[in-house]
């Protein structure tokens, strides 16, 4: 498995726009996250160059502007991220962590709902 770079809470918060809007420049990462956070430009500026040197993004230079674009795909991350967590927290074992979500109070019964219709749809496509 090609080994993934470890990504911050905040450079996720990047990672989500540029994912969204690649090729994208500075300017329009900087005026998406202004808009978001109470991050400076210069703390913006930071996180990119880190995720350059992490290789989870490249740049080319057009005229005088940075565009990045993502080396990572945000569906392979996620699904490291989520294994990572599912091993840390829960040994491994997907039902161990399902039984702790669904004994919560946080779970609404929407989110049943969709968890009911999900494993019906998949116990039917493994048939």
């Amino acid at each position: 498995m090609k080994k993934l770079p470890q990504i911050s809470e905040a450079e996720y918060e990047v990672m989500k726009i540029i994912w969204r809007y690649a090729p994208i420049s500075t300017n329009e990462v900087t005026e998406k996250l202004t808009a978001e956070t109470s991050w400076s430009p210069k703390t913006i500026q930071t996180m990119l160059k880190r995720l350059v040197q992490k290789e989870a993004i490249s740049f080319h230079k057009e005229s005088r502007v940075f565009v990045y674009t993502p080396l990572v795909k945000q569906t392979e991350y996620l699904e490291h991220e989520n294994n990572h967590f599912l091993n840390r927290f829960y040994d491994g074992n997907l039902t161990s962590m399902l039984t702790s979500y669904l004994g919560s109070d946080s779970i609404t019964e929407r989110e049943l709902e969709e968890l009911r219709s999900l494993l019906k749809k998949t116990k039917g496509d493994k048939r």
